[in-house]
This record gives structure tokens, sequence and C-alpha cells, in this order.
């Protein structure tokens, strides 16, 4: 198939390297021509250009801009398409976009791949970030069932396991498992430097290891992810942050009372848990 990718980051450039050794032919759009020179150069795509009309050839489109680019991109393409491309996107949060995007161009369905890693940008780009992961697809009542099965068996080929679920039920979850966590680790980060004994702050920095580094990668990515999330996802975000603040609340009393029973008892509800996430 021809297939097209605007936005030649992490997500586009993993893209492009996995569904090029699947056999298809890949257009892809960058904003930067520099971009678009490399995307060809480690054969990421077929072809690369800054201009939308150079996509008007593609069966499916896959829109790996950020979030708040997703809309404007899908008014530009509108006058270049035909009806029959199917676009989707790989925003991590679904029902904004799914209910702006939808009026706009009904051959459309959300998309979100849980993967990703610490770096970003085309150098980053790597064949099989997408092996082994599993991918979301957010059909609703009006989504075409073509788009849902053409978008669905592409993916599948990337080694992935597909799974749909609704736009708002996707966008509660990935506050729980994927939002909250960039923030609270992004405050236990917050809260070390709060440290203003320099003895025990550059003590603290020198014996954070494995524990530290584990707990606080997603707290160390891209800003701009952060902001988008809480921006479009501000409702589920903040639902999760106020019952995360009722955990610690509960978790201060405990120690302040000296419970150490009813400590252990948390501890070890959250131990086993935490196997039912991963």
């Amino acid at each position: 198939m021809k297939l097209g990718i605007i936005g030649l980051g992490l997500i586009g450039g993993s893209l492009g390297l996995a569904l090029r050794s699947r056999d298809h032919y890949v257009l892809g759009v960058s904003r930067q021509e520099q971009t678009c020179t490399l995307a060809r150069q480690k054969g990421i795509v077929h072809e690369a250009s800054v201009d939308f009309s150079r996509l008007a050839q593609a069966e499916v489109i896959f829109i790996c801009t950020p979030i708040e680019a997703i809309l404007p991109t899908v008014q530009q393409l509108q006058p270049i398409l035909s009806s029959e491309t199917i676009l989707t996107d790989v925003g991590s949060v679904k029902a904004p976009i799914v209910e702006t995007v939808t009026p706009l161009w009904s051959n459309f369905i959300g998309g979100h791949p849980m993967t990703g890693t610490a770096q970003q940008g085309i150098a980053a780009a790597q064949s099989g970030l997408f092996s082994g992961t599993r991918y979301i697809l957010t059909p609703t009542e009006e989504t075409p069932s073509q788009a849902q099965t053409t978008v669905t068996e592409i993916v599948q080929s990337l080694d992935t396991e597909v799974m749909t679920c609704s736009p708002v039920t996707h966008d509660q979850a990935v506050a729980l498992i994927s939002h909250l966590p960039v923030f609270v680790s992004s405050t236990l980060i917050a809260a070390c430097r709060q440290e203003q004994d320099a003895e025990v702050l550059n003590l603290a920095q020198t014996l954070a290891s494995s524990g530290f580094r584990d707990t606080t990668r997603v707290g160390g990515g891209n800003p701009e992810l952060g902001v988008m999330m809480a921006k479009y996802n501000k409702q589920a975000v903040q639902q999760a942050l106020l019952t995360y603040r009722q955990q610690l609340d509960s978790l201060m009393s405990v120690i302040e009372e000296e419970n150490w029973d009813q400590l252990e008892m948390m501890l070890g509800e959250t131990q086993g848990a935490r196997s039912r996430f991963l």
C-alpha cells in the first residue's frame, strides 16, 4: 500500500521504518526540509517533502504531529485528498481529537500506539519500537468499518496487539497509567530539588541510581507532551491527580499515627496489585 506519515519524529520515523520493512511504499511530510532529507537518508521513507500535496496518492495517512497540530493538519489535507483516503492519528488523547476531526473527515479513526522512549526526534527512530506493544484504536458509531479494518491490519502487521475502546474510556485509562505518572515523577524531582541543605542535595544526586531513575524516567521527558496531556485531557488528569493526592494523604496519616501494621498492609496490597498493570 501507499502510506503517508505526517510528522517524522520518534513515532512517525519509527512507523516509517517499520512500514517500509513490511513492503509498503511510504510518503513522508515534515515541516523542515532538513528532516525530510534525513528521513530519506535513513531509509525511513521512500519520498519526503514539506508539501502536503505529495500525499494525494496515499491510501492511508498516519498523522504523527503534536496533539494541537492534528486538527490544523486535517484542515490542510481536506482540499488535497480523495474522500476514500483513510486518516488516523497517534495522539495520546483521543476524545477531543475524534470529536473535532470526524466532522471534517468521516473516513477517520483515532489511534494511540502505547510505546515510546525518553528520546525524541527523527534521530531516535527505531524499526522495532512497535513490536510487542499494544496499539489502541478508538472507533465510534460513525467510523467506517473499512477504515477500522484497514488500519487494524496495518498496525497488526507491526507485531502489535490491537485493542479497541471508546475515546472517552481511552482518555480515562491513560490518565491513570500514562499521564499521571508524568506528573507524579515530575513532582518527585521537584520535591528533591527543594532540599535546602546543599550537602544533602549533592549527596542525594550522587546516590540516586536505578530506583530513582526508573521512578522519574517519564518526568524527565519532553515538557511539551506533558502540557498537551493536561490541556487536552484536563478532566481525567485532574481526577487522577485528586485520587493520587487522597492516597498520599492516607499514607501520611498512617505514618504520622505510627500505624506500622496498617502501612505494611497498604504496601502489601500495592505489591500484589502491581503485576495486574504490567
